[in-house]
């Protein structure tokens, strides 16, 4: 009886399936630690932290964006990439034109590719000119901030800039 037992039974670590199922679990263990490597290492910079904060921005910019449309505010821009300039033309139920328009160029993915440019009147006029850092190209969001007797507006749009392609803001 003893011998038909051995016959049938051998050691574990000579048995495929054994080392099939522990070769699947050591798979499993070694692919979880680099998932939480790679979660620890590279977080998500996208994730908002203080959602109340961002509840109360989102009030705001359309109390901005409100203004913006009760002034009738448009503009045209035009980014040149060759000379590192931004042009805006400016229109609107101003009472005073603006001293300066702040002009966002947000990534919609790529934090660092945002950029901010302070545009300046041309003496008098309602052109407004500034410098950009360098070329952005792509899909973009483009947000202008201005002033109307101390309160803020804004026009916030989503657009493809190109080196000599007008966009038209605030003209929905």
């Amino acid at each position: 009886m003893s011998s038909k037992l051995d016959a049938t039974s051998s050691r574990w670590y000579k048995e495929p399936w054994a080392w099939i199922i522990i070769g699947i679990l050591l798979v499993s263990i070694l692919h979880g630690l680099s998932l939480l490597f790679a979660g620890i290492k590279f977080g998500d910079s996208l994730v908002v932290d203080n959602y109340y904060d961002a509840g109360v921005g989102i009030n705001k910019s359309l109390e901005r964006e409100a203004l913006a449309q009760k002034l009738g505010v448009t503009a045209q821009l035009n980014i040149d990439t060759e000379r590192n300039q931004v042009e805006l033309t400016l229109a609107g139920g101003f009472t005073q034109l603006p001293q300066h328009l702040v002009l966002n160029i947000i990534s919609p993915t790529i934090p660092e590719q945002d950029r901010q440019v302070i545009l300046q009147p041309k003496s008098g006029t309602n052109v407004y000119t500034g410098i950009i850092a360098d070329v952005v190209k792509g899909r973009r969001f483009i947000e202008l901030l201005g002033q109307e007797q101390g309160k803020d507006w804004r026009l916030f749009e989503d657009e493809d800039v190109a080196t000599g392609k007008t966009i038209a803001l605030g003209d929905e």
